[in-house]
């Protein structure tokens, strides 16, 4: 059994940043990719970013690039999203997953998911 609490959520300005943390319990957090999805209201969950279980494979939305960074510390059970230069259109949201499968991109593919916590960004 995983469980998953996601913090760090908040306001920002347009241009600020901030910085999420998922903070895991269960002793093969090191094993597994973790992964970072967001939600706007009336849309689809979809993809932010992921992390190979060393971190070693990082992978991005192509409209975070650049702009937000994902991290882990398996010592510490946590993963991490740095979003810098945050946009309005960055509002959701923001969940972070454990991947049960092979797809990181793939919400279908991840099977524990943390409660979520909102970012919003005002212009």
């Amino acid at each position: 059994q995983v469980q998953l609490v996601e913090s760090g959520g908040g306001l920002v300005q347009a241009g600020g940043s901030l910085r999420l943390s998922c903070a895991a319990s269960g002793r093969t957090f090191s094993t597994y990719t973790m992964g970072w999805f967001r939600q706007a209201p009336g849309k689809e969950r979809d993809f932010v970013a992921a992390i190979s279980w060393a971190g070693g494979l990082l992978y991005y939305a192509n409209s975070v690039k650049g702009r937000f960074t994902i991290s882990r510390d398996n010592a510490k059970k946590t993963v991490y999203l740095q979003m810098n230069s945050l946009k309005p259109e960055d509002t959701a949201v923001y969940y972070c997953a454990k991947s049960g499968g092979y797809s990181y991109h793939t919400a279908s593919e991840y099977d524990y998911w943390g409660q979520g916590t909102q970012v919003t960004v005002s212009s």
